[in-house]
């Protein structure tokens, strides 16, 4: 069956894959394609991350900014890349996907407080400010983790806010993301879990989700079966999203599935699989107000609110 719901998934790396394996985004053999989408969705929204590690990820930026206009203009009867939620409303009614861009780690342009007018143009919506390495902004979650924002950081999450660019704390070092929260504004978490439940260092604290909500933000539960906790069900999903849920978060919660960027868990093997999570929580009884905003209506929100933001 299609989705009777939209769906508006945060994290996806399929660029850096497409990039390596050449393949159209169209049929790729991976998590995430147009074919699966087309096939499982009624109304599909993704953020495609650009990312890449080593020692030189600058010039690869452009490569994979390339890859992802490339794959917007070959598929340009199928998808269409989007800036904001109307953007997005208009290529629905048009039967397209709608598709966001992020970058996972500033590294990516420099750590450049200049750039960030460079990304915003080419549409860049939300901004990692690290991966799993720390950079001149702030230390990550395993690399100087007890290291937060610098001053070059801070300027640069006030720059972000004033273009309408969300920060996203996935991957940050914990000092780091509460140097993001004493600085206002929503938060995005865009593939994160809860470390009660699973206490990987890539996972949130209880005080993280509760600062996330209280900032009207979002976090993308990622699909990754070692942040989950190990299992392979959707049983673990739902312990994560029923923490969440138990703190306040059903206004915060949305899908960060992190597909092709890790070992997802059996039960959600491509983005396709969602379908099997849609009937999994319909059947236990959450409703569908909660499911639509799950889906898709909470971080459909958080972009409204970060470009209504940016235009004041």
């Amino acid at each position: 069956m299609k989705l009777p719901i939209p769906v508006f998934d945060a994290h996806c790396d399929t660029i850096a894959r497409i990039l390596q394996t050449g393949e159209s985004l169209a049929d790729a053999g991976g998590m995430v394609s147009l074919d699966r989408a087309e096939a499982a969705f009624t109304e599909y929204n993704q953020i495609f991350a650009l990312f890449a590690t080593g020692e030189h990820v600058e010039p690869r930026y452009h490569q994979l900014l390339r890859c992802f206009r490339e794959q917007m203009e070959a598929n340009q009867g199928r998808i269409r890349h989007c800036r904001t939620p109307e953007e997005a409303e208009a290529a629905h009614r048009q039967g397209l996907a709608a598709a966001f861009l992020s970058i996972e780690g500033a590294e990516l342009i420099g750590c450049d407080i200049a750039r960030l007018q460079e990304a915003k143009d080419a549409g860049v919506v939300c901004i990692n400010l690290t991966w799993n390495h720390a950079n001149a902004l702030s230390g990550s979650h395993m690399d100087r983790p007890e290291q937060g924002l610098t001053q070059q950081g801070k300027d640069f999450v006030r720059e972000m806010r004033r273009l309408g660019i969300l920060p996203d704390v996935s991957h940050l070092s914990e000092p780091g993301f509460w140097d993001v929260a004493a600085l206002g504004g929503p938060i995005l978490a865009s593939h994160s879990n809860a470390k009660f439940v699973c206490g990987h260092s890539r996972n949130l604290t209880d005080d993280q989700i509760t600062a996330i909500i209280e900032s009207r933000g979002v976090i993308g539960l990622n699909f990754y079966r070692d942040f989950l906790g190990g299992e392979e069900s959707l049983d673990t999903v739902r312990r994560h999203l029923d923490h969440i849920l138990s703190l306040g978060g059903a206004q915060c919660v949305a899908l960060g599935g992190d597909w092709d960027g890790c070992d997802t868990i059996d039960a959600l093997p491509a983005v396709d699989a969602l379908t099997g999570l849609y009937e999994y929580l319909t059947q236990r009884g959450y409703s569908q107000g909660l499911l639509e905003d799950f889906f898709a209506g909470n971080l459909m929100r958080l972009l409204r609110t970060a470009a209504e933001g940016a235009a004041l």
